[in-house]
């Protein structure tokens, strides 16, 4: 189980003891010292060294077990001070290792406890002992009306994988908001792409957290029980899974939390921001941590500058702080005894060995290899061969006397390479490819690569390439994605793929993994805040990347090149996008962070033996996305600003680098294999009979004009595309034609318009009678048939009776019988009958085609499409050919026109506009 890039992913939790860090050094260390975290009167069991007393077993609560909790109910308020104050009484926490938060536990008869914490300016509840009970640790989670429920399992048995068999999932349950499905299968079901982003972005912050010599299957489940549209689940859910992985039997590093950070109207940062707040903050980061240090950053900003992102994080981890030291005083109360026995601990002397007699062939596999990623590659796998011939021990035997398992090697040969590049680094400044810190690899681009795409880059740094088109569509194009926050409709998106070819692998191809959305909504987040509002640019817009080479930071990659490829599509971006990815090498042998070495653009050798993958992206002015994810027990944020302001200046040089492949910004004209588009405006009250009863009559405009899409707005904008422009502009006229026929007093069902229409087959009181009697209309729809005649549909929306005897020259003794072969005929519009209905007469029409008396102007119907996919109807493409009768005064409906790019998924109106009364099935 888990997810990991590498089968070594999670067994590089290393941290270097010294400094600032001192606090965080000796967490994954296995000596024998103690850190100041754990009472000295204690005694620390082996690989426990640096765990705080409430997270392992020596803790007073861990000997009793759980029966012992079954207590009077008490009440205790923990923060800048302790006791003194009982009966429930209120502690403001002060400053120093208490924090500044406010905490309270609770317990109660029956084993219920309950912490509460005090977070931006809200209380947040954790609740254990009642719900889910046979769980290793369950916490049931409220922030206002928003429940999460989080539970622990592990297995009894242990696992022979060599990285951290943990997997983490998040669910939200339509039932929270008072909702169903909308899909055909009520039940939920697979995890949507938000659901599979918010599972990594709690597993990127707990799998650090877990001892390392940890290897039981862990499974982490939370689920959004209740959602009251006002506080977010996700932070909740973070530091529910953390809680609930304190309070079971799994060894920790430290507790952890999560929160949100985000910005009001008048720039104030805010922890756990309302959802109201968060959809219009400029800046939205997710913070996860221990008391001490950062583990995870995820987030976005509409350009905000380094100084700014770095207070936001010191705004949240402070936060944080309060929850990790809530927990780990919970836990004391609360938790299980820990699991140690089955610990897998590294051998002593192993470490000694390898680096006695294999130092030189790490430093020659890193450093004298070859330049390239194979020559590397190749050595290192040739040295692991070596080390397992001389350690390995034989199979079916034990290990000792000096022969180890083949997942000890392995370890102590990671640990080994992760010292010599780091010691190498910092003593010549130069890398395994020779680059300095802070220096990128060499970029080539070309745009305009694929000739049929609407835009498209092959953007290299090094090693790693990525091709990106671009495509753009209509509202049928729009990614629409339904959940308990409501249907969402996105204009812009990402697809990023990373085939096993890119690494010079076989593997499984389908459906995209957590990682590839993951990667593909980070890269996403950084160009979204450059893509123009729909009204000025309304096409729907999918970049897709597909990495064909890999050898580190393809998510940046995917960034660079997605942003060109926008420009090469002729989309007026604001500004183009660039994204690094650092890393960070920390000194194993004392010092603070400032020994820290930080490195620019990291190769995937340096991801995998080094402590952080930070990829930042934006351009030269702020911030659009961030991203942090780190192998050991938190970063300062001292070292985070380090890293910030180096990043800055790798993004102003992979900046430089784009702009000269388009010097001259987006292109100015879109490709001609992208559909045209063109947008006239109407009476906003007029919508309703565009778009008809249920969406009918815009589906029925769609389908006969050929149209590639069709959207009307609030504001009375109609939107047409279509590949052929013939085809937009006789829908254009068809339009206004309909259009000038009939003033309803109402807006229709569906439209934005109110009262008045009313359904009938005839005609509203106020319909313009004049501009239609004496027309004729070709190949009209027959609706029905009936004993008396049949109703023809003349007009979008309007019908009419063709009486039995209107129906030929000649007698007809059944309607039924008649027309059983004609579904369209010709009509004449000659008057209204008693009861305000429109008469028709097919009899007229063919009177005056063998010389009888002439009518009215000769109008045809919109084509229609036959089995065989032919056109009918009158006019090239069924364009509306009328001219009005002298004595008609359509009313103006300033059908104003012109060519511009198509509009995105804006839906027309639909539902509860009608006002009094349903309109007529179609307006015409």
């Amino acid at each position: 189980m888990g997810e990991s890039n590498g089968p070594n992913e999670g067994l590089c939790c290393r941290i270097r003891r010294g400094g600032a860090l001192s606090a965080v050094a000796a967490v994954l260390a296995f000596t024998s010292k103690v850190s100041a975290f754990v009472p000295l009167s204690l005694s620390v069991p082996a690989g426990f060294e640096g765990f705080p007393s409430s997270l392992h077993p020596t803790s007073a609560s861990h000997r009793r077990g759980s029966s012992s909790r079954r207590r009077q109910s008490s009440r205790r308020w923990v923060g800048g001070a302790r006791g003194g104050n009982s009966g429930g009484m209120t502690m403001d926490g002060g400053s120093g290792d208490e924090g500044g938060g406010r905490r309270r536990i609770e317990e109660s008869e029956g084993g219920v406890s309950v912490l509460t914490v005090t977070v931006g300016g809200r209380d947040l509840s954790f609740e254990t002992g009642k719900v889910g009970r046979q769980a290793s640790g369950a916490v049931m989670a409220r922030d206002g009306e928003t429940v999460v429920y989080s539970t622990a399992c592990t297995d009894r048995k242990t696992t022979t994988s060599n990285f951290s068999p943990l997997r983490v999932d998040y669910m939200e349950r339509f039932s929270a908001a008072g909702m169903t499905s909308g899909g055909y299968n009520k039940r939920d079901g697979r995890a949507s792409d938000k659901e599979t982003l918010v599972s990594r972005l709690m597993d990127r912050p707990l799998r650090p957290a877990m001892h390392p010599g940890w290897f039981h299957e862990t499974q982490l489940l939370s689920w959004v029980l209740s959602y009251d549209t006002v506080h977010p689940p996700v932070p909740l859910a973070i530091t529910a899974a953390s809680a609930a992985l304190a309070l079971s039997n799994v060894p920790l590093v430290r507790a952890i939390a999560g929160v949100t950070v985000g910005m009001d109207s008048e720039g104030e940062l805010v922890v756990n921001p309302e959802m109201s707040v968060a959809a219009m903050s400029p800046l939205n980061l997710t913070i996860a941590g221990t008391a001490d240090g950062v583990l995870m950053i995820e987030g976005e900003s509409d350009f905000v500058g380094e100084e700014d992102m770095m207070r936001a994080i010191e705004v949240g981890h402070a936060a944080v702080r309060d929850l990790c030291l809530g927990i780990e005083e919970w836990s004391e109360v609360a938790g299980k005894e820990k699991k140690t026995d089955t610990l897998r601990l590294p051998p002593e002397g192993l470490d000694e060995i390898m680096e006695r007699d294999f130092q030189d062939k790490v430093d020659h596999a890193l450093f004298e290899s070859g330049e390239g990623k194979d020559d590397q590659s190749s050595a290192m796998r040739e040295l692991t061969e070596l080390t397992r011939e001389a350690l390995q021990v034989a199979e079916g035997e034990e290990p000792g006397n000096g022969r180890y398992s083949p997942y000890d090697i392995e370890t102590a040969l990671k640990k080994l390479y992760s010292k010599r590049l780091r010691a190498i680094v910092k003593t010549t400044g130069r890398r395994c490819d020779g680059r300095k810190t802070d220096e990128v690899r060499p970029i080539s681009i070309e745009t305009g690569l694929l000739p049929r795409t609407h835009g498209s880059c092959l953007f290299t740094r090094g090693d790693t390439q990525a091709i990106a088109t671009v495509t753009l569509g209509g509202s049928g194009s729009s990614q629409k994605t339904d959940g308990i926050t409501g249907m969402i409709l996105k204009h812009f998106y990402l697809q990023y793929t990373f085939p096993p070819s890119c690494v010079g692998e076989t593997g499984r191809i389908g459906g995209p993994g957590r990682r590839e959305v993951g990667h593909g909504a980070l890269a996403e987040k950084a160009l979204s805040y450059t893509v123009p509002a729909v009204k000025d640019f309304p096409y729907t817009i999918r970049v897709e990347s597909l990495i064909t080479e890999s050898c580190g930071s393809s998510s940046m990659a995917s960034v660079c090149g997605g942003s060109l490829a926008m420009m090469d599509a002729g989309i007026p971006v604001s500004s183009p996008i660039a994204g690094v990815a650092m890393g960070l090498l920390l000194d194993e042998e004392g010092g603070s962070g400032e020994e820290a070495v930080v490195l620019t653009d990291i190769l995937g050798l340096e991801d995998a033996l080094g402590t952080m993958d930070f990829k930042v992206a934006g351009n030269e002015k702020g911030i659009t996305t961030f991203q942090l994810d780190i192998k050991c027990a938190g970063l300062t944020t001292a070292l985070l600003g380090r890293a910030l302001t180096q990043a800055k200046a790798g993004r102003l040089h992979i900046l430089g680098e784009m702009q000269k492949a388009q010097p001259d910004g987006p292109r100015k004209e879109i490709s001609p294999f992208v559909p045209t588009a063109t947008i006239m405006s109407v009476d906003p009250d007029q919508i309703g009979k565009i778009i008809g009863p249920g969406g009918k009559i815009i589906r029925q405009i769609i389908e006969d004009f050929s149209l590639d899409g069709m959207d009307v707005e609030e504001d009375g904008r109609v939107m047409i595309s279509a590949f052929n422009s013939t085809s937009a502009a006789s829908a254009v006229k068809y339009i206004e034609e309909m259009l000038k026929d009939v003033t309803l007093r109402g807006g229709g069902r569906g439209g934005a318009g109110g009262g008045g229409g009313r359904s009938s087959r005839g005609v509203p009181a106020d319909f313009n009678t004049t501009a239609i009697i004496g027309t004729t209309y070709r190949d009209c729809e027959v609706v029905s048939i009936q004993p008396f005649g049949a109703f023809v549909e003349f007009a979008p929306g309007l019908e009419g009776l063709v009486h039995v005897s209107e129906l030929d020259v000649n007698r007809v003794v059944t309607a039924e019988g008649f027309l059983a072969d004609k579904p369209a005929i010709d009509v004449k519009v000659i008057g209204l009958n008693d009861k305000g209905k429109v008469r028709l007469s097919r009899k007229a029409v063919l009177l005056e085609e063998r010389g009888g008396k002439a009518g009215g102007a000769d109008v045809p119907s919109p084509p229609r499409k036959r089995p065989n996919g032919a056109l009918a109807g009158g006019g090239a493409l069924g364009v509306v050919k009328r001219a009005a009768p002298a004595a008609a005064k359509p009313k103006a409906v300033g059908a104003a026109k012109k060519e511009v790019p198509l509009s995105a998924a804006v839906e027309g109106p639909s539902g509860g506009g009608g006002g009094e009364g349903e309109a007529p099935k179609k307006d015409g």
